[in-house]
């Protein structure tokens, strides 16, 4: 179930439908931007990306691979996922709260390269 509500964020990016991304998340998310910004609840997650989707991320996919799942308690995981926006080049790295069917808590991060 974890891997689904990635695959479904992958597939409202790809569509540029905001609802279809924010929809995996839960009605009261915290959620941190790229850019740490913290938004709170699902609406402000759709509202910012539905202004990502016309402007800069417009026409792009996401393709993400969930990397760690660490089930903290029944129905309760904590989630590590790496995603790659195609074709801007940028790779984030994300840790979530997922409990049963939602994700409570997500932050994202845009990964640093490789140390020289």
């Amino acid at each position: 179930m974890i891997h689904e509500l990635w695959r479904a964020m992958a597939r409202g990016w790809a569509e540029g439908d905001a609802s279809l991304f924010a929809s995996v998340f839960a009605e009261d998310v915290d959620f941190v931007t790229v850019r740490g910004e913290a938004l709170s609840g699902r609406e402000a997650v759709e509202a910012g990306h539905a202004r990502l989707f016309v402007t800069a991320y417009r026409d792009t996919t996401l393709s993400a691979t969930v990397v760690l799942i660490r089930p903290l308690a029944p129905g309760l995981s904590l989630v590590h996922a790496t995603s790659t926006i195609t074709p801007a080049g940028v790779t984030t790295h994300a840790q979530a709260v997922v409990q049963d069917r939602s994700i409570l808590a997500f932050h994202n991060m845009i990964t640093e390269g490789p140390r020289r």
